[in-house]
């Protein structure tokens, strides 16, 4: 068996280094043949791609699959890269698309301001909203100029159309306006056509209350109310808004001003009135005098 074993060993070898020979061999003519520039080698090789390319087709379909699906892989990776890229580009386009809206409704939104017919012996200054209270017992809103710009008291403040309110508050770079929706505020104004005179009264809803009417026959909605100047707490001519109807029947006003959207608001310098300074001289109930002692 020993002796068997290593005859088998004996014609094992050289037989693997003879066809290695004869493969070597076969691969060196084959690669002779294809780079020989000659004529005759060129009709052989058609000759042999003829014969047997045709025949291999069966076998080179796995292989034609696969570089398909490759090819389909890679296509479908550029898609993804692309569709990630243009969800980026879209998000960057929403993004620039807000910041043009807002800038348009800015724009708007100071055209108004410069466009409103007011009385031309009235100056202004306009402000930009900082903040509002965010209380639902106080409505106002905070400006960012103030005592350095002039500002005082009592001063109305308008958006682009209508009353918004009147400073109440003054720091030295922002200033508090209460709104004409706020509980304490009272606005002395006249209804037209009718010529009524009423009180705008807040009472922190959106739609002022109208009281002291005097005669609600000559009111209707609709009918146009700016403010009145009596007292001379505001100018008059300021638009407020229009008469409304509650579904109780009460009187309101639907403000002009767009109280959505209140960033810039026009603060009118009103020198008609003086300012209260002497609280002793107010009007108010008589008190007992002293009797002069002895």
């Amino acid at each position: 068996m020993a002796k068997d074993r290593s005859n088998a060993s004996d014609f094992t070898g050289p037989l693997r280094r003879l066809l290695l020979s004869v493969l070597i061999l076969c691969l060196l003519g084959v690669f002779l043949i294809w780079r020989i520039d000659s004529p005759r080698v060129e009709r052989f090789r058609a000759q042999i791609t003829d014969t047997f390319v045709p025949n291999l087709t069966w076998a080179m379909a796995p292989i034609t699959g696969t570089m398909n699906l490759l090819r389909d892989f890679e296509s479908y990776q550029r898609l993804a890269q692309q569709n990630r890229e243009l969800r980026s580009e879209l998000r960057r386009m929403q993004a620039w698309k807000e910041a043009a809206l807002q800038l348009e409704q800015e724009n708007a939104r100071l055209l108004d301001l410069n466009n409103v017919r007011l009385d031309p012996r009235l100056t202004y200054i306009t402000g930009v909203v900082l903040a509002d209270s965010g209380s639902p017992f106080r409505q106002s809103v905070l400006l960012n100029v103030g005592a350095r710009d002039g500002l005082q008291d009592g001063w109305a403040t308008m958006d682009g159309i209508g009353l918004v309110g009147r400073i109440s508050g003054v720091a030295d770079n922002t200033a508090r306006v209460i709104l004409l929706t706020d509980a304490s505020s009272r606005i002395p104004a006249i209804v037209q056509p009718s010529g009524q005179r009423v009180i705008v009264s807040g009472d922190n809803s959106a739609t002022p209350v109208i009281d002291f009417l005097e005669d609600s026959e000559l009111v209707r909605p609709g009918h146009r109310v700016i403010s009145s100047g009596d007292g001379g707490v505001f100018p008059a001519g300021l638009l407020i808004g229009q008469v409304a109807a509650d579904p109780s029947g009460k009187l309101r006003v639907i403000l002009a001003a767009d109280y959505q959207r209140l960033e810039f608001l026009r603060v009118l310098r009103h020198h008609g009135t003086t300012p209260v300074s002497d609280t002793a001289q107010i009007i108010g109930p008589q008190l007992p005098q002293p009797e002069a002692t002895q």
